[in-house]
């Protein structure tokens, strides 16, 4: 059994959380980050790679985004791949060819919030209206229904009498920046274990 795993980060956005795992894993014998796959063009994700030493890669078809991630995730040997605010439907196609190998990360904790719609600054509103005392990130596994695959780890915060959706936005944001990467290597690590 090999001991290096090779890993691939999806993104929609500007690929922060991207940014931090690829920090994250840079100089690790265990875990390799080997392509970023974007759905839009992200000139500064691009960049950031190419320092990096490390492949991204723009959708060119919107409508057959399954066939190129297959094909890109069986050529580069990918393992895992870990969705970073990436907004796109996973097919079944991709589930069944990564064999339930793919982690996402929700802003708020599910069940809670979830599903279609739910995204960014949509869910932390969907929070504070619920008048919620707590919130946080929830890493889960993805199945073919947006947010319901199995949830491997969650991490909490606070939510305050004054929070507002941008103050809530930081604190999530702080959570996925300090965890997500760490969630990443002991669920990758021990994968018999999830």
């Amino acid at each position: 059994m090999k001991t290096l795993k090779n890993i691939a980060i999806f993104i929609s956005g500007k690929g922060s959380n991207a940014q931090n795992i690829i920090d994250y894993f840079n100089d690790s014998e265990k875990i390799s980050v080997k392509f970023v796959f974007s759905t839009k063009e992200n000139p500064s994700m691009a960049e950031f790679c190419l320092k990096k030493g490390i492949g991204f890669f723009i959708s060119q078809n919107q409508t057959d985004l399954s066939t190129q991630q297959i094909k890109l995730c069986t050529n580069q040997s990918i393992d895992w791949v870990i969705l970073a605010g990436y907004l796109k439907k996973i097919t079944p196609e991709l589930i069944e060819h990564l064999s339930h190998k793919i982690i996402n990360i929700h802003p708020s904790l599910l069940p809670d919030f979830g599903g279609k719609g739910m995204y960014g600054k949509h869910v932390h509103a969907a929070v504070l209206e619920a008048k919620s005392l707590t919130s946080g990130i929830t890493i889960h596994l993805v199945n073919e229904v947006f947010d319901q695959g199995k949830i491997l780890m969650q991490y909490t915060c606070e939510v305050e009498k004054n929070e507002t959706v941008s103050s809530l936005e930081q604190k999530i944001r702080d959570l996925e920046m300090r965890y997500f990467p760490e969630a990443i290597s002991m669920i990758v690590s021990n994968e018999g274990s999830y």
